[in-house]
């Protein structure tokens, strides 16, 4: 399968990231969205694929990164602690008390 652009230039291609940032600004506007910008949406995009279940490998190859782990460090949030791990540390800590 090859890749297009979702949206593409006028010719088919890719935008210049000038042109695509200047579209952004003004579509947000300066009230009460300057907060959007385009890594929001990089970040949005990480977030929706690492809660899909897909690994952190396929996420940075869909995000361009080289390495998974600094997709994981910077793209993707730390999981809730599972309930398996506590009660393996209370089984520990629990027999020690004991």
């Amino acid at each position: 399968m090859i890749a297009v652009p979702v949206f593409p230039n006028s010719e088919g291609g890719l935008r210049d990231p000038s042109n695509v940032l200047r579209v952004l600004r003004q579509v947000r506007g300066s009230e009460g969205f300057a907060w959007v910008t385009s890594h929001v949406f990089r970040k949005t995009a990480a977030t929706v694929l690492d809660e899909a279940g897909l690994s952190a490998r396929v996420i940075a190859d869909q995000l361009g990164h080289s390495q998974p782990s600094m997709t994981q460090d910077v793209y993707l949030g730390r999981k809730v602690a599972g309930r398996a791990a506590a009660s393996a540390l209370e089984d520990v800590l629990g027999n020690q008390s004991e």
